[in-house]
């Protein structure tokens, strides 16, 4: 059953009231609770976790940690719950401070409401993959989903506890149009917006969810649900990054951050995509001038278009650089990206490597206590302290494994080194008088 909400979290902060989700998040970022409620009430950080869904909060935007989200779910040849709860198992136990749900087969609803049941941390989905589905099924065609569909999908998700939705408000006719004229080698890639693309088309009509934004922002209201504006038009390879159409996109959803935030609803803005290195500051900086410092949410991005097999690693140098230059949500990418669905080992590697770029991203823009663990790290490395170094890896268990086959000769030094290890031999070098 639905909770009464009196008032949004953005009402909140606006009157001037530190709640004690508030303080709970503050706490844990190590920053004052006041600051925070501020940036609560300009739209520059959410809390999300929706009213019915008993979870610790988290926070995202500035000054805080560089959060990072995994994505599981099912595919329609590929269905098994148990499989996908294993997963949600290994991204909590790495480190990812949410999930998003992007089930499209199978029981939907069925993966969905247990993996709010069993999930600690914040449940993310797309709501329009449920409706399309059953448009589908129903109708036969996804382009005969209704309105109706898409909205009783969304609102149904957000009484059930989903902490936020993409939801693809920014995807205009203007903007299929100036993908027409643009000449893209891929024209959409994501998967919401090329759903929106074939009805919009189809029916010869506006985006049901920016045409009926306003009935979108009322929904969220009734469970302070954080709306995470999806990037339909996000470059699909390098040839596409920051064009028109990209831009075109953009503007749209400042515009609805505006709209929102002024409501009292919070507005993630989601973000590219495919990008060449040299444009990913670039990319940051232009959302955060044009949607007035909204949390940034990116997959990636992506800094090559040929690391198939390997794309967690292209997905975190361009995660690392797009964090420091202010993104503030990065959405892993595992190794099957591009080829398969991911499994559990999938999983566990993509989050590993976003965990990564997070974490280097935190340094660079001197998140409070980011340096740390590495500064103690060090200190355990100079000591040769190698249960210390384990303990304060990403994956303990990997470390322990490779140190478990160092030879018993060499097992207080790396066996790269051996009974030449530098620490050890400059070590007794400056003791020498």
């Amino acid at each position: 059953m639905t909770k009464a909400l009196q008032h949004t979290r953005i009402e909140l902060a606006r009157q001037g009231i530190i709640t004690e989700e508030v303080r709970q998040v503050a706490i844990d970022e190590g920053i004052d609770p006041e600051q925070l409620s501020k940036d609560i009430a300009e739209g520059l950080t959410v809390i999300s976790r929706n009213i019915n869904h008993d979870i610790k909060p988290l926070g995202i935007g500035r000054g805080l940690r560089t959060k990072i989200n995994a994505n599981i779910g099912t595919a329609k040849d590929r269905i098994s719950l148990e499989e996908e709860m294993e997963k949600l198992d290994v991204l909590i136990k790495y480190g990812a401070d949410a999930v998003m749900d992007l089930s499209t087969g199978g029981p939907i609803k069925d993966i969905r409401r247990l993996l709010l049941r069993k999930s600690t941390v914040s449940v993310g989905t797309v709501p329009i993959y449920e409706a399309v589905a059953k448009a589908a099924e129903d109708r036969g065609s996804i382009a005969k989903m209704s309105v109706e569909d898409l909205f009783n999908a969304i609102e149904g998700q957000a009484e059930e506890g989903v902490d936020f939705v993409t939801v693809h408000c920014g995807l205009t006719r203007k903007t299929i149009e100036t993908l027409r004229e643009d000449g893209r080698i891929l024209d959409i890639v994501s998967r919401g917006g090329a759903f929106l693309v074939e009805w919009m088309i189809y029916n010869d009509r506006e985006n049901p969810l920016y045409e009926n934004y306003d009935r979108l922002i009322e929904m969220s209201k009734k469970y302070d649900l954080t709306l995470s504006l999806g990037d339909s038009a996000r470059p699909g390879c390098l040839a596409d990054a920051t064009d028109r159409t990209q831009i075109d996109e953009l503007l749209t959803l400042g515009g609805l951050r505006d709209r929102a935030v002024k409501e009292g609803v919070q507005v993630i803005i989601e973000g590219p995509g495919h990008v060449p290195l040299n444009q990913v500051e670039l990319n940051i900086k232009m959302q955060k001038e044009i949607c007035k410092g909204a949390p940034f949410y990116v997959l990636g991005p992506l800094v090559t278009d040929i690391g198939m097999g390997y794309d967690h690693i292209s997905a975190a140098i361009g995660g690392a650089i797009a964090g420091a230059a202010g993104a503030d949500f990065l959405c892993y990418v595992t190794p099957a990206e591009h080829i398969r669905l991911p499994n559990i080992e999938d999983v566990k590697e993509g989050v590993i490597a976003s965990k990564i770029a997070a974490h280097a991203a935190d340094i660079a823009k001197g998140v409070k206590g980011a340096i740390d663990l590495d500064n103690e790290m060090a200190r355990r490395r100079k000591a040769l302290d190698w249960n210390g170094q384990i303990a304060l890896s990403l994956n303990p268990d990997k470390v322990r494994q490779w140190r478990a086959e160092v030879p018993p000769t060499e097992s207080h030094v790396c066996s790269m080194c051996g009974e030449f290890c530098a620490i050890k031999t400059v070590e007794e070098a400056l003791r020498k008088k």
